[in-house]
């Protein structure tokens, strides 16, 4: 019974993609980023900084949210999509029409890879699938997957903005403050890279980079 729920685990998709959960925290960290490059440095006093805090954690809320609801909007829309294809291919008039249809659903680069034998196998395949929903729906899953991606966009103000409230010297903590930033955007690109296949290190530079033109350019602005 234990090995069967081990392997049940193991077969479970995760609630996000590795793409997901990486862009979501890099995304969280680039809005709070540019709330402490915001804070001045001579004129900063212990009020400033408790306001930077809120309005740094308030604006990663309201984002978090608008992205979590967005999630679920695109998770749909594409469920939706799915439908509409498979209804089209049982409602071609003939088995050309019907590998037609998939075949132009498929992008550029996937249709090279399906040979039209192969295709007509995913054709048969959905021809055999049992009755369709009237329409796309949602379930516990996808919520959970939302609240995940709330909780990376808010998660990732906190270890940018808490040097801010365990340190006096605002010029000390805001220094703090941009290397935790730019070495969580170096392994989030580490991340993307290692993912993508692109080559992580490089990857992961280039993330930190382009962190770094982020600083100095909000720094140039008056940061």
């Amino acid at each position: 019974m234990k090995e069967v729920e081990i392997a049940a685990e193991a077969d479970r998709e995760p609630l996000l993609s590795a793409v997901d959960r990486i862009s979501e925290m890099l995304f969280g960290l680039l809005m709070a980023l540019s709330f402490v490059g915001a804070v001045s440095v001579t004129e900063a006093g212990r009020e400033e900084i408790r306001v930077m805090f809120v309005a740094a954690l308030g604006c990663n809320l309201a984002w978090g949210l608008v992205d979590a609801v967005m999630y679920l909007v695109r998770t749909v829309a594409n469920r939706g999509r799915w439908l509409t294809l498979v209804r089209s291919v049982r409602a071609a008039p003939d088995e050309q029409a019907g590998r037609a249809v998939l075949a132009r659903s498929l992008s550029r680069d996937v249709a090279g890879l399906f040979s039209a034998v192969e295709v007509e196998a995913i054709r048969v395949r959905i021809l055999a699938q049992p009755a369709l929903p009237a329409r796309p729906t949602l379930g516990w899953g996808d919520l959970r997957a939302a609240a995940a991606v709330f909780g990376f966009v808010v998660v990732a103000t906190f270890p940018v903005v808490l040097p801010f409230a365990l340190m006096q010297d605002v010029a000390s903590a805001k220094n703090v403050s941009r290397a935790i930033a730019l070495a969580m955007l170096f392994l989030g690109g580490l991340g993307l890279g290692r993912y993508a296949g692109y080559g992580s290190w490089k990857l992961g530079f280039l993330m930190a980079g382009l962190g770094t033109l982020l600083v100095g350019a909000i720094k140039a602005l008056g940061g």
